[in-house]
């Protein structure tokens, strides 16, 4: 049962996932395709290559920011255009699943709902602010 005492964790374990989400999508440009393979895989493309640095930017930063819990609601809705980028240029052709070869773009889209859920539902408990103000 969902209570106004259990309601801000709900919203903490989604942020945090969605955050680590992101980091974990960035590392994997930045330490695995390193940023040079991104670049060329953005040119692939037909996608400017430099586009990749601001994209592991704000994959990296902002999944930071929503673990942190610091402009919660913005940056859900920053995180936006990252993954409509992924559904149109790498997996819109690749059909629903997530399960096909190259992946579909039900992933990207869940993902997506559940920014837009974050956005509205907002931080949730235990930010870093809350946690400052308490040791103050």
């Amino acid at each position: 049962m969902t209570t106004q005492a259990t309601a801000p964790y709900a919203v903490l374990i989604l942020r945090i996932a969605l955050g680590t989400m992101f980091i974990a999508h960035a590392l994997l440009k930045i330490l695995v395709f390193t940023p040079e393979g991104t670049v060329g895989y953005f040119a692939s493309l037909g996608v400017p290559g430099w586009f990749a640095y601001p994209t592991m930017a704000i994959e990296l930063i902002g999944g930071a920011m929503l673990i942190l819990g610091i402009k919660t609601r913005p940056v859900s809705l920053a995180l936006i255009p990252v993954l409509v980028g992924a559904m149109v240029l790498v997996h819109g052709a690749k059909g629903w699943l997530f399960t096909n070869e190259g992946g579909g773009w039900e992933y990207p889209l869940f993902l997506i709902a559940a920014l837009i859920a974050q956005s509205l539902l907002g931080n949730g408990a235990i930010t870093l602010k809350s946690i400052i103000n308490k040791s103050h």
